[in-house]
């Protein structure tokens, strides 16, 4: 029993992995110098969750098992994640669970907003979303611009094969 309660768990590492790839590619420059998107850790967090979800479903349309654990570790790690920063931040442990709450409706909140666009390919509702969630205004200019670049690594990801998606993720030119 405790050889498996301290046995790593290969679910763990592959969230790991996908979340290290999707905040790497939410960091890229071009986002914020090409695209106008605010250098704020709100935006940054809109960035992060539009990676995320391209990843979860793109691991979700594989429609295997395999498939929906990676997903589900991906998402398991990027909450934690967000639990971790607040910790770092200084939120006191009685105050986590409010601001995790508040994180969690809003990090459900987009990926409803966003799920639906990229799904049906979209481009007006989804640019509409992103420049109300990642601009912070209604209209935009360049949230289009976004909402053509999510479509487009939507698109390239879905071409990659699945061990290629877990290994390194074919993201589109910002």
């Amino acid at each position: 029993m405790l050889k498996n309660l301290f046995k790593p768990r290969p679910g763990v590492r592959i969230g790991d992995a996908l979340y290290a790839l999707a905040v790497e590619q939410a960091r890229n420059v071009g986002f914020y110098t090409r695209l106008g998107v605010a250098d704020r850790i709100d935006a940054r967090f809109e960035l992060y969750t539009l990676h995320v979800l391209l990843l979860v479903l793109r691991l979700r349309d594989e429609n295997t098992e395999a498939g929906r654990d990676a997903a589900q570790a991906l998402f398991d790690v990027y909450v934690s994640a967000l639990d971790h920063v607040l910790r770092e931040e200084g939120v006191g442990d009685v105050a986590v669970g409010k601001k995790m709450r508040k994180l969690g409706e809003a990090l459900y909140g987009r990926m409803n907003a966003y799920e639906t666009p990229l799904r049906d390919a979209d481009a007006a509702a989804l640019a509409e979303a992103l420049a109300r969630n990642v601009y912070a205004e209604t209209g935009a200019e360049r949230a289009a611009d976004l909402a053509r670049y999510a479509l487009a690594a939507r698109a390239g990801l879905a071409a990659q094969k699945f061990n290629e998606v877990l290994a390194k993720p074919a993201w589109t030119d910002v």
